[in-house]
């Protein structure tokens, strides 16, 4: 069994996606640009990207993907999700080379390079990160919770937090925002532990 099989199970749904992508059904293709899309915009507008080059990369993965399933003997040994990720992210690092003259990657076969396997694994360790990282957000409480999405994922002032939470002062609302990463990161420890 490959890694990624030890990783990541095929899902039914993501099966029946496939199916559907094969079959040019275009609820199964609306749900895989609803479901997977935002990682991949976030990943492009993150790295030198816009949006329309987010949505172009997206739809050439989704090309990729379709020309896999209706041409060759395609068997998914990941989520979909990730398969995605990882053919977005190539695709975007041969555009990245075009732009600044470095190695480029001249056709859809030249994604089949070994390294697209390890891609969607490290992305899938990612995504299972991020889960755990979500399950101890949310039993964090309040106020932390608020005071670290509004930084880190907002990225408002420790001035703006003060004035939203009623702190005397920034220096208040910094020593809570750093007891409150304490347990942020125990927590997640803890949940990536348990469920490691």
């Amino acid at each position: 069994m490959s890694k990624i099989k030890k990783i990541i199970a095929n899902t039914r749904s993501d099966q029946e996606l496939l199916e559907g992508i094969r079959l040019g059904d275009n609820a199964a293709i609306a749900y895989v640009y609803k479901s997977c899309y935002p990682s991949v915009s976030h990943m492009i507008i993150n790295s030198r990207g816009n949006e329309d080059e987010a949505k172009d990369i997206f739809q050439e993965a989704i090309l990729v993907l379709y020309d896999k399933v209706t041409h060759q003997q395609f068997e998914l040994s990941s989520k979909l999700s990730t398969f995605l990720y990882a053919v977005c992210r190539r695709l975007w690092l041969k555009q990245l080379g075009k732009k600044g003259g470095a190695i480029h990657l001249d056709d859809h076969e030249n994604l089949d390079i070994p390294d697209l396997e390890e891609d969607i694994v490290n992305h899938a360790e990612q995504e299972l990160k991020f889960e755990h990282m979500h399950v101890a957000l949310a039993g964090l409480g309040e106020p932390c919770a608020t005071i670290l999405k509004d930084f880190y994922i907002a990225n408002k002032s420790m001035q703006d937090i003060c004035d939203k939470l009623g702190y005397t002062n920034t220096d208040n609302a910094k020593n809570q925002k750093y007891k409150c990463l304490q347990r942020l990161k125990r927590l997640f420890f803890e949940q990536h532990q348990k469920n490691g």
